[in-house]
């Protein structure tokens, strides 16, 4: 059976079921114009993640992330497709009471092709927060609106340790009042005492008592940026994290933060926290300690011109040569046997043996490749 799907995006969350498409004429088969994004200054990728399971089962899934609809004036997704040669069922999922949408795709044959390939065509922009202006009175979200983002996850607790360390951090900043003053904080102190470590795989485990409870404040983007969002919860700042994948070279010259072609490994989780009147302010601590590790060999010292350029940036803007996914956490992947993942970054797969190494693509068999569009 072969499973052909084309998404159109719109405002509204679309699902598509097996059967046939559900989002747009038959006529509509085709990727939609990208010609007004370019002319507005925007920069449009079509990424494809492609999915060959090598050792067949008779019940195989795979649940690869879809990049977020519609992110502020910073990312839009212009299009889906995907095929499924030989699957059972293949659709979109929106996972409930969170902002991530994934491809869920089901092969019931051993002897069927069990491959998945999947295309976005999205749209980004560079996105920064006007931090040097005053802030706009009135430009609040509610407090019902920000309460999931001062909330506890399974990686990060808002108790013990995690609490202890916020409020040290504080005190040693003066007790700043605000949010944007009390991030501040927390980033200084992050950049000043976190560490990239290279020989851990993926973008890390995300698990931030661990890091603080061992004292080894020591890891890669999930462990940093998470540790971020944890202490800024723990301080009272709504804060969430954004989880994505690099699509392209860096357009300020730094050769560590930027990656086009094959971004199979290339995945990397930032963070965003709210203050009044500013809305929801970018940062990412993590990038500025890879800058420190990886720009040039043997590493580079926080005087380095290039790591303060890079320490004043990320706090408050980000270049978009980046996907985002979602913000979600704790997502139960819909069929699977095994237990929720703690953050959906990566494609995930299980067949009759257990769940596929979702950090090793070369056994488990996918590879993402991102490819800018020209006018």
């Amino acid at each position: 059976m072969d499973r052909r799907h084309f998404l159109r995006v719109s405002s509204t969350v679309s699902v598509l079921g097996a059967g046939g498409m559900l989002a747009g004429p038959a006529a509509a088969l085709q990727w939609p114009s990208e010609a007004q994004w370019l002319a507005s200054g925007w920069r449009v990728y079509d990424v494809t993640t492609t999915v060959d399971l090598a050792e067949r089962t008779g019940t195989a899934r795979v649940w690869l992330p879809l990049p977020a609809e519609q992110l502020g004036g910073y990312q839009r997704t212009l299009a889906t497709r995907f095929e499924a040669p030989g699957a059972v069922r293949a659709e979109v999922f929106a996972v409930p009471g969170q902002d991530t949408r994934l491809l869920a795709v089901q092969w019931a044959d051993p002897d069927a092709a069990q491959q998945v390939r999947l295309v976005n065509r999205i749209a980004t922009r560079d996105r920064a927060a006007s931090l040097g202006a005053a802030p706009v009175p009135g430009r609040a979200l509610s407090a019902a609106r920000l309460q999931p983002y001062l909330q506890p996850t399974a990686l990060a607790p808002l108790d013990g340790v995690v609490k202890d360390t916020a409020d040290r951090i504080q005190r040693e900043a003066g007790s700043p009042r605000g949010n944007l003053e009390k991030a501040r904080a927390i980033y200084d102190w992050m950049v000043a005492n976190c560490r990239r470590e290279g020989s851990v795989r993926g973008c890390g485990t995300g698990d931030v008592r661990f890091m603080l409870t061992s004292g080894d404040l020591a890891g890669k983007c999930a462990d940093i940026n998470g540790l971020f969002v944890a202490l800024a919860r723990a301080s009272g700042v709504p804060a969430r994290d954004v989880y994505g994948v690099r699509v392209d070279d860096s357009a300020h010259g730094y050769k560590s933060l930027g990656k086009s072609g094959d971004i199979s490994r290339a995945q990397h989780c930032r963070a965003d926290f709210y203050a009044e009147g500013y809305g929801w302010v970018p940062v990412d601590p993590a990038d500025v300690r890879k800058v420190m590790l990886e720009e040039e060999k043997g590493g580079l010292p926080a005087t380095d011109a290039r790591v303060r350029a890079a320490r004043a940036l990320l706090f408050g803007a980000w270049e978009m040569n980046w996907m985002a996914y979602n913000h979600g956490h704790d997502i139960a992947l819909p069929g699977s046997r095994q237990a929720p993942v703690g953050f959906l970054m990566y494609p995930n797969g299980e067949t009759a043996d257990g769940r596929l190494d979702s950090l090793d693509p070369a056994t488990f068999r996918y590879r993402i490749e991102s490819a800018r569009v020209q006018a």
